[in-house]
């Protein structure tokens, strides 16, 4: 099969979009698919990261005196024209992938007869779609999210149960020792790029002497542009640990006791995982998510960035320390709110046909 993705990244969206569809390109690769992506060249972009991976990466163009406010930063007809030159050129697809919050019926019925499979993934449920298979990994008490924003054909792939998880994080979960509440080990995670500084501004905390008996593993990408920052501020800690751009983020999460992070799809794995957090909405499609995880008592939401302080953070970590009961209930309450792993079913559907699994 030819599978494409249409995906973008950058300083101000992140990256977790195109990690997420690289989990899947790697899946869909060991079944015999030829994959490829389709990103726009925005700044702070992870094209060369893709192509590191092993997937050609076409580029579409971006000229900032041009730019749009959307999140195509182009109006959506010339996305998807410029889109449709490549699909062309690359004929038979036999399925895309979209997972762009810019992108919705409009652009994708330009595109549909190019195409043998459309799939969309998504987070909101906000806007109309055109597709064959809609994958929302977003846990829901709702199961009509889509009625009417899809065709009745549609596919629908709703909850936590289709988390698109890397394969390290299934090997993690068998190793995965209860978690009894205390807390000796934290991971610092805000995704790629941390675009509202939360780490320098967990740090601020994390460097007083009061924790200095905690093991510390910070993480960053390699878009953050703090990392240089972030990395010296660790340098004199000793019980600092930096990591920048890693693939061993499961590892990291499964010895991890607590985690302070951002509302964004790395919530799904340390749910998974059973790590407990304090998490802080970072971007307005963190919301929904991180209330009902908060709700769940998977994780301690603080707030939104813009009112979350460093002062936030250290009574909310100090509550957590004196507290290991609360911390071991919130490990059960994110096992609990993962369910079914219903994963390889995605990947099923991808490559089969629109018909051929029944729900």
């Amino acid at each position: 099969m030819n599978i494409i993705f249409r995906v973008d990244s950058s300083y101000e969206m992140g990256t977790g979009h195109v990690m997420r569809c690289l989990t899947l390109a790697h899946e869909l690769k060991t079944r015999q698919a030829k994959v490829s992506f389709i990103c726009r060249d925005l700044p702070g972009n992870l094209a060369s990261y893709i192509r590191g991976q092993g997937y050609p990466v076409f580029l579409l163009p971006f000229r900032s005196e041009r730019a749009d406010a959307s999140w195509l930063r182009v109006d959506f007809k010339t996305d998807a024209m410029e889109t449709l030159q490549i699909l062309m050129a690359s004929s038979p697809v036999d399925c895309l992938i979209i997972d762009h919050y810019g992108i919705d019926q409009r652009w994708e019925s330009l595109i549909e007869a190019n195409v043998a499979k459309l799939v969309v993934i998504d987070d909101l449920a906000d806007r109309p779609h055109q597709c064959s298979i809609v994958l929302d990994q977003n846990s829901s008490s709702a199961g009509d999210r889509y009625h009417g924003l899809v065709p009745d054909s549609c596919v629908m792939l709703v909850g936590t149960s289709y988390a698109i998880l890397r394969p390290e994080f299934r090997s993690m979960k068998k190793q995965l020792a209860e978690r009894d509440g205390s807390i000796n080990r934290i991971l610092v995670f805000f995704g790629g790029t941390d675009p509202t500084h939360e780490t320098l501004k967990t740090l601020q905390i994390l460097n007083k002497r009061q924790y200095s008996n905690l093991h510390l593993d910070v993480v960053v990408g390699e878009m953050n542009t703090n990392k240089d920052v972030i990395e010296q501020l660790c340098t004199p800690m000793a019980n600092a640990f930096f990591h920048c751009q890693i693939d061993y983020m499961a590892d990291l999460m499964r010895k991890a006791d607590f985690a302070i992070g951002a509302g964004g799809s790395s919530t799904w794995e340390r749910c998974y995982l059973g790590l407990p957090s304090l998490s802080i909405i970072t971007a307005d499609n963190q919301r929904e998510i991180t209330k009902r995880v908060h709700e769940q008592g998977a994780t301690c939401c603080l707030g939104d960035s813009a009112e979350v302080t460093a002062i936030s953070i250290e009574h909310g970590l100090n509550t957590m320390l004196a507290s290991p009961s609360l911390v071991e209930e919130m490990s059960k309450q994110a096992l609990q709110l993962m369910g079914e792993d219903k994963f390889n079913e995605v990947i099923d559907r991808i490559m089969g046909g629109d018909n051929d699994i029944h729900s």
